[in-house]
């Protein structure tokens, strides 16, 4: 048994029992992957997956418990490799940070570059993704950090650390109806308007269509999209009203446009870091985290993620954020 296995059955599972698709994410070739699965399996004595014909069909019982463990014992070879680099005081690794597009558009560029002026031989992964990927690629060990937005609750699935609050606004053009009136549009006249906001908008269960199901209006959702930019570009193309997190204004977005404060009905948002529990961070990976939240003190870091500190982090701070 070798790590190489283990993280090739891991790599089969994470990509749907597509072979192909594992070597893919693994770099290696599809015979030596599926030599590796069948030396494996021969060594335990047992099948790993059942099969349909030349296909994997599913993991055995046996094959979900090997996959849990090949995944802890993955995660502390990591943890090992991570702890070692600290030592030597390398200054050289990756990092990877999976995250909406609105933080990574708005939010995280100057703590990015922070890190890159003091590890310039470091290289970093950003990847915008949906609300909902963010915390599956976490869970699934393919990035170091996951920064997500919620209403106000904690995100499952690893150590979360609020980092800020914000609000949402309104944006319409210059010379709107609403822009006209003076004063922030109730949740009755957002109801009467084509709408445009981020993807996660169209789910029940989103706070935006929880707030108008409270207020006992049926919100008119024109269009939808992951990119604030977009919803700023086609409120300026005349498709409706946005709904937008604060942090996405420029200075230049009032040549053309009017934001305006949202109901109070739409509640705020809190944006979390969250890591993967019992992760043995990289100092760069840390450095990061304490430019995003200057308050974040390291030891009570690494505490929390080894297990032997209960989590206790401040109140944080409403957007924007002071360095």
């Amino acid at each position: 048994m070798t790590l190489t296995q283990l993280r090739y059955l891991v790599a089969i599972a994470d990509a749907g029992l597509n072979i192909t698709a594992a070597a893919e994410r693994v770099h290696a070739t599809q015979p030596g992957l599926s030599k590796q699965l069948k030396q494996f399996e021969d060594e335990l004595g047992f099948q790993l997956f059942t099969r349909k014909g030349r296909s994997l069909d599913s993991l055995t019982p046996a094959g979900k418990e090997i996959l849990a463990r090949a995944r802890r014992i993955l995660e502390e070879a990591a943890n090992i490799r991570a702890f070692a680099a600290n030592q030597r005081r390398e200054a050289s690794g990756g990092l990877t940070v999976v995250t909406t597009y609105t933080q990574a558009r708005y939010m995280l560029p100057p703590a990015i570059a922070e890190v890159k002026r003091a590890y310039p031989q470091v290289s970093v992964h950003l990847e915008p993704a949906g609300d909902a990927e963010v915390i599956e690629r976490l869970n699934r060990g393919e990035t170091d950090l996951a920064i997500i937005s919620t209403p106000g609750d904690e995100p499952a699935g690893g150590v979360a650390i609020p980092l800020f609050r914000w609000k949402r606004v309104v944006l319409v053009p210059k010379g709107h109806r609403l822009a006209r009136k003076g004063r922030p549009p109730t949740l009755q006249e957002l109801g009467a308007e084509p709408l445009i906001s981020y993807e996660s908008s169209l789910r029940p269960s989103s706070s935006l269509q929880r707030a108008f199901a409270a207020g006992g209006v049926e919100p008119q959702v024109a269009m939808t999209a992951r990119d604030a930019d977009l919803i700023k570009a086609y409120v300026r193309a005349g498709m409706g009203v946005g709904i937008l997190a604060e942090m996405a204004l420029l200075p230049e977005d009032a040549e053309d446009l009017v934001s305006l404060r949202a109901p109070d009905a739409l509640p705020g948002c809190v944006t979390w870091a969250v890591l993967p529990p019992t992760r043995v961070l990289r100092e760069y990976a840390e450095d990061l985290l304490v430019s995003l939240a200057p308050w974040l003190d390291r030891i009570d870091l690494r505490r929390v993620l080894s297990g032997v500190q209960e989590a206790r982090w401040p109140d944080p701070p409403s957007w924007p954020i002071k360095r």
